[in-house]
């Protein structure tokens, strides 16, 4: 094989943002429109944290609209809502998008909401909530997304820390064919919270309204259609854009901090540079706005980039099939998809040929993007199958906004390798560190760091608490920002992050990634799942087990299967992994993010208390997981 990671392209200019980064970035930072542009690129602020564009001016909103209708894009289309649960489909332009952004920022002024304050958005996947954050951006205003249909307490938590002055709502989700009804859910928080926002502003959708109490609560259509536009608020690169809530050790969420103008260059570039797409080409990122990949690359980086974004209320399933995402390729003539692993894995469990692919013509598709969990092979091979397209995993964090690794499709696409996010972005000086902060030959894992400074867009601050910020990301290794991951890279210096650091168990000794041991029984034909976790073993310390999840329709017998994974495991990883049990379970417990809950599954296992998260999917699937795993005796 040859060395790809010495590639010319890509070689050069991962070598110049590291060597030349204030050039460099300086470079990338005149493609966005500034009101004054920055002359200091780099220095830092009086926490000693690394600040991009400290003196340069802009506005967000401005960044992702009004330039573009300014430069004779406004016909173009700019959103597309995409909604399988309410069969609708809606296309907004770049001028009909800043007419309502511009009025929704004008309802929220007259609501008192100016620069520097907060506004919280509990809302689904619809118009109106794109619109909400860049209207926030355009006053100024800092704005936290809270996933739709959070639980109160967790809600609640996230209003005491952020102090909103408005919440913006609707009165429910839709999840396939159930409605969610929001309100209650917001009333029990903000019973619970010590700080009481001003208003509510909440959005009636017909299939739940809501009942309003006034003064606090306002009717969205109401309060709409009574405002007045406004314009773009000048202000800082270094102003904060939004706070975004990501789960802490501690059990209390950190705000993650993001600011404006690294967070503008740094899209801006990422979309060429990471996903090979430009002015009026369209893009689908398959998230949600209250994740980081939906405020990055649903609403801001398309749209900074001048493209089509794509708004999709949906699933990968069961709206109305597995063929579903398929139909918005086609339908929308996407260039560009970004989707976590886990949506494919649910497609192939239930089409695992993929035979509903051939209904459609998706011939406009040039690049798959996958993120937001490891991609395993297994899956991996299954897209290579099936597409006729590059399959891309890449690796980024809510704390980075963007792409650490990934295989550049707009620089210089490279082979690529299962398994591996491929090489480090641009900007991102990646080590592997041994707990003596020792940096590791090929193949030998140890922990992921970023050596600072980091490059534009990655957080300069926990909200309200920069000491934590210190203490959970710089401290381990001083000078080089802790990711939390674990991997290695191989002899071509390609990265493989094979899972949180948590996810590394300890057998007799023996430091073993359950990454690793998935990779091996997801290949298993019968499987279309797996959850591999380290519970603890009186003499091994710790010993790997696996949760299966077949594929439809195949029957196995049970002790067959796991005879023959346990001989599958030996064979690729060693005895030395011990593992011995695997049992089959209805299915796995996710975030909706679709993350599996392995420590909740270990801790379980192992007879601990076990907290289960807002975030999971379903909560009925952690009792039917405990009655599976109790009927077969692996309860502690």
């Amino acid at each position: 094989m040859t060395n790809t990671y010495h590639s010319d392209e890509y070689a050069q200019v991962y070598a110049r943002s590291l060597t030349e980064p204030e050039s460099f970035w300086s470079e990338q930072a005149a493609h966005i429109p500034w009101m004054k542009a920055p002359e200091t690129i780099l220095d830092q602020d009086e926490n000693g944290v690394w600040r991009w564009f400290s003196d340069g001016v802009m506005n967000s909103c401005f960044v992702a609209l009004d330039q573009h209708v300014e430069q004779g894009r406004g016909d173009q289309t700019a959103l597309i809502y995409d909604s399988p649960v309410t069969g609708t489909v809606e296309k907004y332009s770049y001028s009909e998008l800043l007419a309502k952004t511009a009025v929704i920022a004008g309802g929220l002024a007259d609501l008192g909401v100016s620069k520097g304050d907060v506004v919280v958005i509990y809302m689904p996947m619809v118009p109106e909530t794109a619109a909400a954050m860049l209207a926030c951006a355009r006053i100024g205003a800092i704005h936290s997304v809270v996933f739709g249909g959070f639980a109160p307490k967790e809600l609640a938590m996230r209003i005491d820390d952020a102090n909103p002055k408005v919440i913006l709502a609707a009165s429910c989700g839709i999840e396939v064919d159930r409605v969610i009804p929001y309100q209650p859910l917001l009333n029990d928080a903000i019973d619970l919270a010590e700080h009481k926002p001003d208003h509510v502003v909440m959005l009636q959708r017909p299939q739940c309204e809501a009942v309003l109490s006034a003064p606090r609560d306002v009717d969205w259509r109401a309060w709409e259609s009574g405002a007045s536009p406004v314009g773009c608020v000048p202000v800082a690169a270094t102003d904060p854009l939004y706070v975004l809530y990501t789960s802490g050790t501690t059990g209390k969420p950190k705000g993650i901090v993001r600011d404006n103008g690294g967070h503008a260059v740094a899209l801006n570039y990422s979309m060429g540079a990471v996903y090979g797409v430009g002015i009026g080409d369209v893009y689908w990122a398959a998230s949600d706005v209250g994740w980081v990949v939906g405020h990055s690359y649903i609403v801001y980086g398309p749209l900074f980039a001048g493209c089509t974004t794509i708004l999709y209320e949906g699933k990968p399933v069961k709206t109305p099939d597995a063929g579903a995402f398929w139909r918005v390729l086609a339908q929308h003539r996407v260039k560009s998809f970004f989707v976590a692993p886990t949506a494919f894995r649910a497609m192939r469990k239930e089409d695992p040929d993929c035979e509903l692919l051939q209904q459609y013509d998706i011939s406009s598709l040039e690049y798959q993007f996958v993120a937001g969990e490891r991609l395993d092979p297994p899956t991996y091979h299954w897209l290579k199958e099936h597409l006729d397209v590059p399959v891309i995993d890449h690796w980024w964090q809510t704390e980075t906004g963007w792409s650490i690794c990934a295989n550049m499709a707009g620089i210089e696409l490279l082979e690529s390798k299962a398994g591996s996010c491929t090489l480090p972005a641009p900007g991102w000086d990646l080590r592997v560190l041994d707990a003596d902060g020792q940096e590791v030959g090929p193949n030998q894992e140890g922990a992921i760091v970023i050596k600072a400074p980091l490059p534009p867009s990655a957080f300069p601050t926990v909200w309200k608490d920069h000491q934590r910020f210190e203490d959970s990301y710089w401290s381990e290794y001083p000078g080089f920002y802790l990711t939390g991951d674990g991997g290695y890279r191989d002899e071509d210096g390609y990265v493989f992050v094979m899972g949180r650091t948590d996810d590394v168990i300890n057998v007799a000794g023996h430091r073993l990634s359950t990454g690793r041991i998935e990779e091996v029984v997801a290949e298993h034909p019968a499987i279309a799942e797996c959850a591999v976790v380290g519970i603890a073993d009186p003499e091994k310390g710790q010993v790997p087990v696996g949760l299966l999840l077949m594929k439809d329709g195949v029957n196995q017998d049970e002790g067959a299967l796991q005879s023959e994974l346990v001989q599958a495991v030996r064979s690729a990883v060693g005895p030395i992994a011990n593992f011995k049990r695997a049992i089959v379970v209805p299915r796995l417990p996710k975030t909706r993010s679709g993350k599996i809950l392995r420590q909740v599954i270990r801790k379980m296992i192992d007879g601990q208390e076990y907290v289960v998260p807002s975030t999971i999917d379903d909560p009925g699937i952690v009792d039917e997981l405990r009655d599976t795993l109790s009927r077969n005796g692996w309860l502690g």
